[in-house]
């Protein structure tokens, strides 16, 4: 938890901010409302995958590639500091969406849009954005504490999800993907994503970007 607590207390957690609201055109505070619904959704999707043999062990293969080595995380400022960000960047973040969310990642971004009136489009692209960086964020997690079975990479994204190990985030995410995309139906997964985003006193990732960014 202290790793990803020092990541986005650090200058690098602020210039990613900084840097990806004025190149997707938005404000500060809805930058860091969307990354606070967006990010334990990874999580939880990757949470999920997890807990099978094989989605564990495609995980881990993912996350030992040097793409996610963590390195990433030394380059923010000249990644999204620029007038555009990097295409590969970008690539990359759409095949870790597509991966994680099996297709339906309009979905999660549609609902992040209504939870904080970020437009769907600058949504997509700031999940894109993000998506790299949390892999190479947990790929330099997986290095450090020697993760390399089904046990470990569970441990780690429970963790990181907080007290109940994510249980509340694995629920938006299945009601995510099991949604077919209709304005009730993501209505409904955007007041789940207010009701966890904005409860201050939650554990973990979600609450931390709460505390955060308020």
């Amino acid at each position: 938890m202290s790793g990803i607590l020092d990541l986005l207390n650090s200058d690098m957690g602020k210039v990613l901010i900084n840097g990806a609201s004025k190149q997707l055109g938005q404000d500060e505070n809805s930058t860091a409302s969307a990354l606070a619904s967006a990010l334990p959704l990874m999580i939880g999707a990757m949470k999920n995958n997890a807990s099978t043999e094989t989605g564990a062990a495609g995980l881990l293969s993912a996350l030992n590639n040097d793409k996610h080595d963590g390195s990433i995380l030394d380059n923010i400022g000249s990644i999204v500091g620029g007038s555009n960000i990097d295409d590969n960047v970008m690539s990359d973040g759409a095949g870790i969406l597509k991966h994680l969310f099996g297709g339906k990642e309009q979905n999660v971004a549609a609902a992040v849009s209504k939870s904080n009136g970020m437009d769907a489009g600058s949504a997509m692209n700031l999940l894109k954005v993000a998506a790299p960086f949390i892999m190479g964020f947990l790929g330099k997690q997986t290095r450090q504490q020697n993760v390399s079975n089904q046990n470990g990479i569970a441990d780690l994204l429970g963790g990181l999800l907080g007290g109940d190990g994510g249980q509340q985030q694995q629920s938006i995410v299945t009601s995510l993907l099991d949604a077919d995309g209709d304005g009730s139906a993501i209505d409904d997964i955007a007041s789940m994503l207010l009701n966890s985003g904005g409860n201050k006193s939650q554990g973990g990732i979600g609450g931390l970007l709460g505390n955060l960014f308020g």
